[in-house]
């Protein structure tokens, strides 16, 4: 067999846009959208060019390219991180105990999107050499931990088949579980309430029209629809939830202005505005078909209208749309009496320290279970008419 060469790049630069997306979203030659967002050349380097990763932010790229016969056959977005901040699978209790051993937990290697919790492969391999591609890029990456002295790899909200394979490779599989809205063929959002016991579906009435009553109108944009001058206004929504959840938000402002050159094709825009100055506002990503809430935020509180801007009108957009999924971002048990219901994500990780590596393995098997059950419990007490003698009205 040919000799597989693996490079690390400290930037995209180092990588051509056609090979990078022939491993990440191939399926775009047939003129459709990828069916990750988040793993495009042109995401990824919107979040490198606008400074969100690289010096200063704790997200070092080290993006990895595989090399066959002069051909790249495959493609992984590998940071060296210097924290554990923007990833949404908590590893702080394994930092806290490593660095209690006396080892040093940080700088660690994270294969990830950076600040986004939506599950997609990690491992991006050009059509017919998915096994070869991913064999070598977990080998590469773990090559670089060990040669590096680091503690640790972490491959994030990556795909169950990934998950699988990597743990037959030897990676240790962790679960976790967001919550997801799944289109059952609904010809409109009536249809999908009709799914719903009598008193949910008349709690959704409820809060739509409440939150329908805010005073505005709520609009949907995407492409070219979208305005520079829009942009000002998700920034500022941006940095108020930002501020709240995380401290400092991870994105820099030229993060949007990007956006608006080379991405807002991938972006839907959920706002609610007043004389046209939006008060409250939802960032998605558009994929082939799943739509992605990213982010949330107002200037003004208005009852309900969180759930009308991130979840409804998300439900409405993809029922329109022929979109097979809604992803809502991380945790939020909330979204389970809205029609999103429990799914495991799942995630891959290497410790170089046999020992460690022990304890770990042990504690995922429990915390596997646990997710295991309570995604049975949460979906149990799901929405959904249990069965077709329940109330229809």
């Amino acid at each position: 067999m040919t000799e597989i060469e693996i490079t690390a790049h400290p930037d995209l630069a180092g990588i051509d846009p056609a090979d990078w997306d022939a491993c990440a979203c191939a399926e775009v030659a047939d003129g459709g959208r990828p069916f990750d967002p988040f793993t495009t050349y042109r995401f990824l380097r919107a979040v490198e060019d606008s400074g969100s990763v690289g010096t200063g932010t704790g997200w070092q790229p080290r993006y990895l390219s595989a090399r066959q016969d002069g051909q790249v056959i495959a493609v992984a977005p590998l940071y060296a991180k210097s924290h554990s901040q923007g990833e949404y699978i908590f590893d702080h209790n394994f930092a806290h105990a490593f660095e209690q051993a006396g080892g040093r937990y940080y700088p660690k290697l994270q294969m990830a999107v950076p600040f986004t919790p939506a599950t997609g492969r990690r491992f991006l391999t050009r059509p017919g050499f998915e096994a070869a591609g991913m064999s070598a890029l977990v080998q590469g990456a773990v090559q670089i931990a060990a040669d590096n002295e680091l503690s640790s790899l972490h491959v994030t909200f990556c795909t169950e088949a990934e998950a699988l394979a990597g743990a037959e490779m030897g990676l240790l599989h962790r679960t976790s579980q967001q919550f997801r809205w799944r289109n059952q063929g609904y010809a409109d959002f009536d249809a999908f309430l009709a799914q719903l016991s009598a008193r949910k579906r008349k709690n959704i009435r409820k809060e739509r029209a409440t939150a329908q009553a805010f005073g505005g109108e709520i609009v949907t944009l995407t492409g070219d629809q979208i305005e520079p001058h829009h942009w000002d206004h998700i920034w500022q929504f941006y940095q108020d939830t930002g501020g709240r959840k995380w401290g400092t938000p991870y994105l820099t402002r030229r993060f949007f202005d990007i956006a608006q050159d080379t991405l807002r094709d991938d972006i839907l825009l959920i706002l609610a505005q007043r004389d046209g100055v939006p008060v409250a506002g939802a960032l998605n990503m558009i994929g082939r078909d799943t739509l992605y809430g990213r982010y949330w935020g107002c200037r003004e509180h208005h009852a309900c209208l969180h759930f009308e801007v991130c979840y409804y009108q998300a439900i409405d957009y993809a029922i329109r749309h022929g979109l097979g999924l809604v992803e809502a971002g991380a945790q939020g048990e909330h979204k389970l009496a809205r029609g999103y219901m429990p799914v495991t994500t799942h995630s891959l990780h290497w410790f170089g320290d046999a020992g460690f590596r022990a304890a770990v393995a042990n504690y995922l098997e429990a915390e596997r279970n646990a997710v295991g059950e309570d995604i049975e419990i949460l979906t149990s007490y799901g929405p959904f008419r249990k069965t077709d003698k329940e109330d229809h009205q």
